[in-house]
Formats: structure tokens, sequence, C-alpha cells
């Protein structure tokens, strides 16, 4: 039986200081649709940007996981992040009217608690998992820094973390199962050694942060004066060190309460490959910039993976959905600008064409004489006319229909197409066609090879209305 995806029932909000800026942020949790994934969005900012919770959106991982898209970013994801994962919600809005997340007490338990008040809606979509087809390696080796990920039946994560320090010394971590996160993980608090923090502080770049939301190991002599001082700083009465070798100001909530940060921090920034994995993750020291690169390998394996999935198989001796005169029949065009010859295969999410190249093609004629290839342009608009087939296919009557183009974006011409290929060209939906509105993305292959791909929005409008 496959697993369904899960949005929130009702809104809910978190509020608090965000660590870096010290300022009041309101984060509130949505419902959002089937395969919407994770968005942040700036309610605080003019248009409302929304920011994707994708891996390549990541600008900064210096004190957190940072992320920007539309001239707008937000910082410190990754405890929101895992909070989601770990309560295996799908499909959320995260509205927020500032610059980051609130910090809270340093874990992921106050999220937690929200999103579970909040309760889980079953969607009718099924979950997408990504099985690794093979293990994925990323290591760091002047940082001594390791991960692997292989292939699992479901979400394993074990960490483990060294520090040369004597007070931590070294730790391990694990869940057997994303189900334990929310009790063995979620409330485990962010650390930092005593020295990192002055430095911080003497840089003024924790502006919200306070004793009650980070562990502070004490990592050298520490003197009365210098305690004083930081107590001074906190507004504390006195601060004294613990014999387990941290600030007195909390208790630890685990023994190993730093080694399961780091595993939430890891659960936190790999949600930003975009799919739940099915996988156990492996990792030795692992930071930020470590998990945003090893979430960046793991992506690109699933695109290519998906890519060949979508690959269409071309087999000359089957009859088309569509041949030359049908298109005819629903496109306006006509030779020589007509740049389809077939359709292959079409449902209400997708189009499949088909373009055979031959040196016939008049605009062979004057294109690199002595070099013929395929005008760009032209590739652009035989996947035009192909996406058209799918958006004329939702009307009765397509013959009485005009096909115009309102927008073309992330344009990539791969590869060469020369006289003598067949050029296969996939356009997929990226949006419900409404109001005879098309939004698609297209990719042109010839053989196996991408040659071409591009966005493009398009309207039908019928004819007597022009």
């Amino acid at each position: 039986m496959n697993v369904k995806q899960h949005t929130i029932k009702f809104p809910v909000t978190v509020s608090g200081v965000g660590l870096h800026t010290g300022k009041e942020v309101n984060m509130t949790f949505r419902p959002a649709p089937e395969n919407h994934g994770y968005k942040f969005q700036r309610v605080d900012l003019p248009g409302s940007p929304l920011i994707d919770a994708d891996v390549d959106n990541v600008t900064d991982t210096s004190r957190g996981t940072t992320l920007s898209q539309n001239d707008a970013s937000v910082s410190t994801v990754e405890h929101v992040l895992a909070a989601l994962m770990g309560c295996e919600v799908d499909n959320v809005l995260i509205e927020l009217d500032g610059p980051e997340t609130p910090i809270m007490d340093g874990s992921s338990v106050v999220f937690v608690e929200s999103i579970e008040k909040a309760g889980r809606k079953e969607q009718k979509a099924d979950r997408e998992y990504y099985t690794l087809p093979q293990n994925v390696h990323y290591a760091e080796p002047d940082r001594k820094v390791e991960m692997v990920a292989m292939p699992q039946d479901d979400y394993r994560v074990t960490v483990m973390v060294d520090y040369n320090s004597q007070v931590l010394g070294s730790q391990h971590a694990s869940i057997m199962h994303i189900s334990e996160f929310n009790k063995e993980i979620a409330s485990s608090r962010t650390f930092c050694f005593l020295h990192e923090l002055e430095m911080l502080l003497n840089h003024n770049l924790i502006r919200g942060g306070d004793l009650n939301n980070a562990i502070v190991v004490v990592d050298k002599e520490v003197s009365e004066e210098e305690l004083g001082r930081l107590a001074k700083l906190f507004k504390r009465e006195k601060i004294s060190v613990a014999k387990e070798g941290i600030l007195n100001n909390i208790r630890l909530r685990h023994q190993n309460e730093p080694a399961r940060h780091k595993l939430l921090d890891v659960v936190g920034d790999l949600a930003l490959v975009g799919v739940p994995l099915k996988a156990h993750i492996m990792a030795a020291r692992p930071g930020h910039a470590a998990n945003v690169a090893f979430a960046r390998k793991i992506k690109a394996l699933i695109k290519k993976d998906r890519t060949k999935k979508k690959i269409p198989n071309y087999n000359p001796a089957e009859k088309p959905l569509y041949d030359v005169n049908q298109i005819m029949g629903m496109l306006p065009h006509r030779p020589p600008f007509l740049l389809i010859d077939k359709i292959l295969e079409m449902s209400n999410m997708h189009v499949v064409g088909l373009k055979n190249v031959t040196m016939n093609e008049g605009f062979f004629q004057g294109h690199f004489p002595g070099n013929p290839v395929m005008p760009g342009v032209l590739q652009v608009e035989a996947m035009a006319q192909t996406g058209g087939i799918l958006v004329l296919n939702t009307v009765p009557d397509p013959h009485n229909y005009w096909t115009y183009f309102l927008k073309i974006d992330n344009t990539r011409f791969r590869d060469m197409v020369f006289p003598g290929d067949t050029l296969v060209i996939r356009c997929d939906l990226l949006a419900p066609i409404r109001r005879g509105i098309c939004q698609m993305k297209g990719v042109a292959y010839v053989g196996e090879r991408i040659v071409m791909e591009s966005e493009m929005m398009a309207q039908i409008v019928r004819k007597k209305d022009v």
C-alpha cells in the first residue's frame, strides 16, 4: 500500500526571537496542496516573495543554513525543516515576517509540538520516495568530515562527532526510522564552545543569543572575572561551570545531546533535496556546509535518474497518437513552419512530440551553410507547438483557437541538432491549465542526449475574440 502525502489540518503560529538579528519574528505553518513541498514566504516584504526549500537556493552556511530566492532570504531554516521531516508532513507553506526563523530553545521541539497541535491531514497523492541506486560519498579530508548515504528500505541516520575536546569526547547518535525523531532527537539543543561564543558576542553576530537557547561547552580555563562578564552580558546573577564541563545555565537533556543535535541538523539540511529518502545516512563530524554539499550530490543523482526515467521511448514502427494530418487539424501552422511531425503520447499532464530533422528543411539553406545546425529558436518553436497540442486538447474545437506565447524562461541549449536527427520533445505541466493558460517545462532529446530545455507559458484564444 502506497503512503499518501500529508499536510497540516489548520494554521499554527510560533513566535520568538531570531538568533542572529535579535528581532521578534512570527512564523506561521499553513496547509499546502499536494506536491507543494516546503516553501517559505516573507510576508513582510513587498509582493510576499516565496523561497523554495531547495538545496539549489542555499546561499550561506556559516552560522546555519540560509536560503535565497526572488530577492528574499530566510536564515536558520534547518531546525524548522527537521521538525517537518520528523512529523512526516510533506506540504507546508511557512510564512515569516522577518529574515530568519525564531531560535526558540535552540532545538526543534517547539516546532514539532506546534505541528502536532495542528494535526496531520492525509492527501490523495502518493508520497514520492527516492531510493538510492548506489552509495553516495562525500568527504572533506582536511576537516575529517565523511558522509555516506547507502540504499535502505527506510530512513536511518547515524552521526558521530569528535571535536578533540576532553569535555565532549567522541559521541554517537542514531535513529533507525524517521518516526523516532520527535521523541529521541527533536529536543536536542544547539551547542557551541565558549571561545566561539565570545567571538560571536564580540562581533555582535548573535543579537538574539541567550544562554537558554544553546549548550555552551567550556573548553578552556575560565576566570571568575570572565564568568562575571558573561553573567552581566546575559543578565544573570551568577554563572559557573557545571561538572559536565558546560556553563551551568542549563542541564543536558541527553548525555549525548550535542551528537543528537548534529543529527537534527543533518535531517533538516537533507530535507533540501526535495523528497524523503530511503537511505541510511552515516555522517562523521558533519556541519551545515558539508550537509549542504552532500545534499547537492544526492539531488544531482535524483535529477539524473528522473531525467532517464522521462526519456521518451520512440519506436518508429508504432502508430503515433496523432500523425501530421491530425496535427494540422489542430494547429494553424503549415510547412515550412510546422515543426512537429507526430504526437507520440499524451496525458492530462504531459505530451510527447517528434520532429524528423532532414536536410530538406528550408532553414538549412541560410543557417550556417556548409555546417547545417538546427536553429535554437526553431527548437523552441517546435517545443511550443508540441505543448500547444496539449493545451488545445482541452477544448472540443481546437481548430477555432490561436495559441500565443506569453513567456519563455530558463532556456538552455545543451547540444547541437543536425540533419538526420530525430528530435523528441516532452512537455510536462508545471501547474494545472486554467483559463487556457498553460505553464510547462519542456525537454528535447536526440536519443538519450538532452539537446534543449525550456520553461514556457502559452495561452489559447478563440479566433473570434482576437
